[in-house]
């Protein structure tokens, strides 16, 4: 059997959901990303509700000409804000599979200069 990209992903993304997982304190940040568009949420894992939400596509991010790891910044530091408005200061770090380079680590430093603790 080949291995895949998706399978590889796969197997990372269940390792790491092991070890981590969120509360209403301090949530799960999980981070998806698709070829165009980043995507994160905040989840409390232990009610099963997304807390905040915050992608490359909402319109004031999406109507910015920078490049998407500028965008993937601007994400992080949008999540931070609703993050603050719903009372959040701390999060779980779920990178879902992919390498902290990049676009997931550009989303990851925007949170930390938005003020989020992780």
């Amino acid at each position: 059997m080949a291995i895949t990209k998706e399978y590889r992903r796969s197997r990372i993304k269940k390792r790491i959901r092991k070890v981590v997982s969120g509360n209403a304190s301090a949530p799960r940040m999980s981070v998806f990303r698709s070829n165009s568009e980043i995507y994160v949420q905040l989840i409390d894992d232990l009610n099963g509700h997304t807390l905040a939400a915050a992608s490359s596509a909402e319109a004031d991010i999406a109507k910015q000409k920078v490049t998407k790891i500028e965008k993937a910044s601007l994400v992080g530091k949008s999540i931070a804000a609703k993050a603050k408005e719903a009372g959040i200061e701390a999060v779980r770090f779920d990178r879902g599979g992919y390498l902290y380079h990049g676009r997931v680590k550009s989303l990851a430093e925007g949170a930390r200069e938005g003020g989020l603790k992780f």
